[in-house]
């Protein structure tokens, strides 16, 4: 066989070769699925690292359910909302003088990470099988789900979790979801006649928009470190300036 038939040959195996296949978490992929059904619409998986699952709103206590008593994933790890609209507001977290930041196009569309999404709003939980079922010493799964901008409200996790009752608080104050069958849904942080939330994108950050970010500053030189050189005329200056 000539060289060209070789590395032609060679070039073929590589774009034949299988992606990287994580059997732990197809598992667990395929007990969600057998669990769930069509209220499973999305998943994705990173070898080694994660899986996600996107569940229907309806099915999310479902979801941590099977995740609980069919795959011991009985270590809760963190709950939160996200809002994937660009902000209105732009980047004025930054100073005009920052050079290179991108400027953020609010009309363009939505991107809703892996597993996808449909809304701007979702819902995130992260759970973990820390007792290695699996043959791993840490397996975990993010469940997502997503939140129409008009009805924010979504079942509580506190039942099968009691760790989630501060972590759904807090996105209860933060982006004003409302959780069903939480215990008492109260203020974390803010004051109890606190108006908005602050964690969403359209939210304005006032301090910001009165005065803008200071972004690069003077950097003042390290204790110990060569002292800067006078620019030109300012030694003369010193030491004539006085008698």
């Amino acid at each position: 066989m000539s060289d060209a038939a070789d590395t032609e040959a060679g070039a073929e195996a590589t774009e034949a070769e299988v992606p990287e296949v994580d059997e732990h978490r197809e598992a667990v992929l395929a007990v969600l699925a057998e669990s769930l059904g069509d209220d499973l619409v999305g998943s994705h998986i990173a070898p080694g690292r994660n899986l996600w699952v996107r569940v229907t709103r309806d099915a999310w206590f479902a979801a941590a359910e099977a995740a609980r008593l069919r795959l011991a994933f009985h270590f809760f790890e963190f709950l939160s909302a996200i809002d994937w609209m660009p902000s209105p507001w732009g980047r004025y977290e930054y100073s005009a003088v920052d050079v290179g930041i991108p400027q953020v196009d609010p009309t363009a569309p939505i991107e809703t990470g892996v597993a996808g999404g449909d809304t701007r709003f979702q819902m995130l939980c992260r759970l973990a099988n820390v007792r290695g079922r699996h043959h791993e010493p840490h397996l975990n799964v993010t469940l997502k789900a997503d939140l129409p901008d008009d009805d924010l409200r979504i079942a509580s996790l506190v039942p099968l979790y009691a760790g989630a009752n501060w972590h759904e608080r807090e996105c209860w104050e933060m982006f004003g979801v409302t959780f069903d069958g939480h215990p008492g849904l109260r203020h974390l942080y803010l004051p109890g006649e606190f108006e908005g939330h602050p964690l969403r994108k359209d939210y304005p950050l006032l301090a910001r928009l009165v005065k803008p970010w200071p972004g690069i500053v003077d950097v003042e030189p390290m204790p110990g470190g060569d002292e800067a050189e006078p620019a030109e005329g300012e030694g003369e200056a010193a030491e004539g300036g006085e008698t």
